[in-house]
């Protein structure tokens, strides 16, 4: 029986039938799919006429992924790379013709000016957002930091002017609570948070054997 018989190049017949769009998610992610997700004040049941709780929060997503920290300081006139204070230099102060101060220059850290009124999240409920339903693994979650582009030297001496600070996308793994301050890992080129073997950086990067 001929019939029957499969053909050698099966998976590239398949290949080549595309039917259409798909609403499968083809990105492949290491942060869960809730930690997307925006926290809204909205009741799980609406009255009819009034916008559903689902597309209040697909809405509130995009507004959110449409914005861009770097691009929004820089619209207040705010340079990313001087919210970092930096040794300070005698030998290179700038002239006042520069409109720059050469008297004071930046020295208090970002943390002097973090309020935490109004966030819609406490540390503890954002990390949780890395915990899949039915999974006992916590993954990232994901944020961006304002780091140095040079690992090596930032780990060094952070505040050496010779880095220079960007916004980078990183996965959020841990939050010390006497520091009040986040573990965070940059992202690789295709968005995932990997470590030096190229598997996954689960539960704040703890791992059975330490």
């Amino acid at each position: 029986v001929t019939t029957f018989k499969m053909p050698e190049d099966f998976q590239s017949i398949l290949d080549k039938q595309v039917i259409g769009l798909a609403t499968e998610n083809l990105v492949k992610s290491d942060f869960p799919a809730q930690s997307f997700k925006p926290k809204v004040q909205i009741a799980f049941q609406r009255l009819p006429g009034q916008c559903p709780r689902a597309l209040e929060i697909e809405r509130k997503r995009r507004l959110y992924l449409s914005f861009d920290i770097a691009q929004l300081l820089a619209e207040k006139g705010i340079d990313s790379n001087q919210l970092v204070p930096r040794h300070h230099d005698p030998d290179n102060m700038p002239a006042i013709a520069e409109k720059k101060d050469p008297v004071f220059p930046i020295y208090l850290p970002l943390k002097m000016f973090d309020n935490k009124d109004y966030d819609c999240r406490t540390p503890e409920e954002w990390i949780s957002l890395g915990l899949e339903p039915g999974s006992y693994d916590r993954k990232p979650v994901p944020g961006k930091a304002l780091l140095p582009t040079d690992d090596v030297l930032g780990h060094e001496d952070p505040k050496s002017q010779k880095l220079i600070y960007k916004w980078i996308d990183v996965g959020v793994l841990e939050y010390d609570k006497e520091t009040e301050l986040y573990l965070v890992h940059k992202t690789d080129k295709n968005g995932l948070v990997r470590d030096e073997e190229g598997r996954p950086i689960l539960n704040g990067g703890i791992t059975p054997e330490g």
